[in-house]
């Protein structure tokens, strides 16, 4: 009898039991809405509006955010183009490129709440909501510079760069402080396309280079650059790529490029946001944050001698001991004797 009253007095509780209500699950958080606007280069300019684009593709891949961008044909399409992305309620907007930063900067002030994110532009003063993202590529410039003084067999090499906009000059005095770092008795000649897409151009003043002496061109110019390689392989000449690894372009004549990684700024930010971190203000990138190198694909047509000369330099630009100039001030003060401490 007793076993039995037992029997009684647990049935309710384990009826109870049972019809516990279970706890309700914790609202999955929305994915991330980050979006792009790239310059006048478009998606697939092979420089730096593509790097921007594989990085929020990486960041859709494994952080799962969800990536989308919107091409300009023209500078008048950057204000229409920010407007249609701030109305899909995006968490980050970027602008890739020094050429919106006006756009940006209103489109900001306008929209205190959203925040926003640019490449190669940094405010004075900051704005609350935006992170300027720029780029030591005066210190990959100068490593590739290094690379082209001592591979020259003319003496004489070249840089093509798009327009002469603040951003490009870095570019263009680091390689002509590398090419004298390597090789004081170097010639450069240097020429500007005022075009960041106009590959005809390009390739008219690279084989007007080549046909003059140079064996070797370096681009910092978009899809400018797409010409000087063109010209590279027809000429069966050298060619030096920029802000991506360029030598798929051409495979026989692209024998480093300076790369600007955009890929891993435009993740990084993600992979911060997603953290609850937003760093308004400058956010600069060189050699030692991993922002800025030559091209994985160098030890192809580089000989390893100078490849290993190269790589101790950069750990002594690193570490301070070489000081690189970013621009013709300092071009003209650090050569030669201010280049190493």
């Amino acid at each position: 009898m007793k076993k039995i009253l037992v029997l009684l007095l647990l049935v309710p509780a384990l009826v109870m039991v049972g019809c516990t209500p279970a706890k309700p699950a914790t609202p999955a958080k929305p994915a991330l809405k980050i979006a792009m606007i790239t310059d006048v280069g478009g998606v697939n300019d092979q420089s730096f509006n593509q790097a921007a684009w594989e990085g929020l593709q990486r960041a859709q891949r494994e952080l799962g955010v969800t990536a989308a961008y919107k091409e300009s044909a023209k500078d008048a399409d950057y204000a229409p183009n920010f407007d249609t992305m701030l109305e899909g309620k995006n968490d980050l907007l970027w602008g890739i490129g020094f050429m919106m930063g006006d756009t940006l900067k209103a489109a900001a002030e306008k929209n205190p709440k959203q925040k926003y994110a640019i490449i190669d532009y940094a405010y004075d003063p900051t704005i609350p909501n935006v992170a300027g993202v720029v780029f030591k590529a005066e210190q990959a410039s100068f490593l590739v510079g290094f690379i082209a003084g001592k591979m020259t067999k003319t003496n004489k090499v070249g840089f093509v760069g798009g327009m002469n906009i603040p951003v490009i000059p870095p570019f263009e005095y680091g390689f002509m402080a590398g090419v004298k770092f390597a090789n004081p008795k170097a010639e450069i000649v240097s020429q500007y396309a005022e075009s960041f897409t106009d590959a005809a151009k390009g390739k008219s003043i690279a084989q007007g280079m080549y046909q003059k002496g140079c064996d070797i061109i370096f681009h910092a110019a978009g899809g400018v650059g797409n010409g000087v390689i063109e010209a590279a392989k027809e000429l069966n000449k050298f060619a030096i790529g920029v802000d991506r690894d360029q030598n798929y372009l051409a495979p026989d004549n692209v024998i480093t490029s300076a790369m600007k990684r955009v890929d891993n700024a435009v993740f990084n930010m993600a992979k911060d946001l997603q953290a609850g971190k937003f760093t308004a203000g400058v956010v600069a990138y060189g050699l030692a944050e991993g922002g800025v190198d030559i091209a994985p694909s160098s030890n192809k047509l580089v000989p390893a001698d100078i490849l290993k000369e190269t790589e101790a330099l950069k750990a002594k630009v690193i570490a301070g001991d070489v000081v690189v100039p970013f621009g013709k001030d300092s071009y003209e003060a650090g050569l030669p004797k201010n280049f190493a401490k």
